[in-house]
Parts: structure tokens; sequence; C-alpha cells
């Protein structure tokens, strides 16, 4: 990485529990591709204040976790389709004062599902009602997925969430198999649900894909289980992955190879 000079570009994250993991994944790229570009990771209990530090000190781009997702969109001059599409923000592009989003969550997500060419007409059990959710259901529905089950305790957010999409809303999670199933929520997490498998076992054994967007750590005791079972897997650590390459493009203009981001994926996971 070059040593820090008056021209260099800043990027940075807002989340309320910052990780390192976006931060080592830039920064690797920075650096091997010379780069004059650093990255850096914030927290904050003003947003606003936060936005307008990056408009006035001329940062070029900022990634945006929970809880700012959704607070940051009054704050921002231009949201794209993805952004708009989902009213859920992961990404600000600050364009001499002019602040764009998007949201690399759901275009990760929708690139992944095609990529892997599930089939449509499959039945899908999502779990969760968050910020997440909404970039994870907006992309299957993108892809043409019809039949997608909501699980969410919360009732308004999850039956709100369904009913845009066109899909089911359920409280508890059902008896009935599902051919797809996917966890969003913090359940398989480091912390206290570190040890939680995110559906039951049976729903797992009839799944032909698992699917956990929890990235840290990749290896969940839902991807654990779905691996052991010879199922067809989707990683938070791919997804995180992808969005934060959506993310470095929008930041750099450089496009950048699928092993390059599998370099700076692994090197942004080792402890």
């Amino acid at each position: 990485m070059p040593i820090l000079n008056k021209d260099m570009q800043v990027c940075m994250s807002l989340a309320a529990r910052p990780s390192n993991i976006g931060t080592r994944f830039h920064n690797f790229l920075y650096d091997e591709l010379g780069l004059n570009f650093i990255y850096k990771a914030f927290t904050t209990t003003d947003l606003e204040g936060a936005v307008r530090g990056i408009r006035a000190l001329g940062i070029r781009g900022c990634s945006v976790s929970m809880p700012f997702k959704e607070a940051i969109i009054p704050l921002v001059d231009v949201m794209e389709p993805s952004a708009l599409a989902i009213e859920s923000v992961n990404t600000v592009v600050n364009d001499n004062g002019v602040l764009t989003a998007s949201n690399t969550d759901y275009e990760a997500v929708e690139l992944l599902l095609d990529e892997r060419r599930l089939d449509v007409t499959q039945s899908v059990l999502l779990r969760g009602s968050g910020g997440m959710a909404k970039a994870v259901v907006a992309a299957f529905r993108g892809v043409g997925f019809e039949n997608v089950t909501i699980v969410a305790r919360n009732e308004e957010a999850g039956s709100a969430l369904a009913s845009r999409y066109g899909y089911a809303w359920v409280a508890d999670e059902p008896d009935a198999p599902f051919d797809i199933i996917v966890n969003v929520t913090p359940l398989g997490m480091h912390g206290d649900a570190a040890d939680v498998l995110s559906f039951s076992p049976e729903h797992i054994a009839a799944a032909s894909t698992v699917f956990d967007v929890v990235a840290f750590p990749s290896e969940t005791p839902l991807i654990a289980a779905g691996r052991a079972a010879g199922k067809n897997l989707i990683t938070g650590a791919e997804v995180i992955a992808l969005q934060a390459a959506r993310q470095f493009e929008r930041y750099t203009g450089v496009a950048l190879t699928p092993e390059q981001v599998a370099r700076a994926s692994e090197f942004s996971r080792a402890e």
C-alpha cells in the first residue's frame, strides 16, 4: 500500500459493531493493485454527523451496516434501483459531494442465485425479516421464485415483507418440507447464538439447497449440517465477498477477477 499522502482516497464503513472483514478485504486489494486508497471501519451514534463528514471530507465511499441501512436513506442524494426497490442501503459513493446509494447485498445474492441456476419452481423457506432479509427476499423475487415462505416472529415486519412480494408469512417454522432453506438471522453467528441451528434437522434433511447469510463464521451450524448431509450450499462468506467486490468496483472503478475476490476473501477471514 502506498505511504499515506494528501492524494490518497479514503473509504470507510459504518456499523454498530464494526469487524475487520471489510477493512482487510479492501486494503488487501488496494495493496495488491497498487491503488492510492485506504479503508477504515467506524461506528457512530451520530449518523447525520457522519454523513456530513463524508461530504465535507471527500470520503470516496462508505459501506453501511445495521442499524443504519434504512436510517441513511433521507441523508443521501440519489437512490439506485437496487436500494430503492428494497428501501435499504449498504453502499454510498461520493462524487464531489453527491451521495449515491445502492445495495450490493441484493446484487450479490441475485448473482449467486443466478450463478447456481437454482430451479425457480422450488419451494423456499426463509427465516428473518430485517434489513438483510429485505435484500435476500427481493433477490429471490428478482430471479423468478414464486413459492417463498417467510418465517419471522415479528408479525408486522414479516407479514409486510412477505406481502410486498406476494409471498407467505408464518410466525413459526412449519412442518412441511421445503426445497431451499435460507437463514437471514443472527442464529449461528459468534456470540450467544453461535451454537444455534437455525432450522430443524428435518428441514435440513428435506432440502436440496442450504443457504446461510451469516458471514462470520462461514461454517455456521446450519452450513456444517448441510455440508455433512451433502447439500448444495450457499454461504455468507460468498455473499459478503461478492458484495464487497461490487463495492470495491464502485469506489475505485476497477473490476475484479474471481481469483482476486477469492484471495481477498481468504485474507479478510484470516485470524
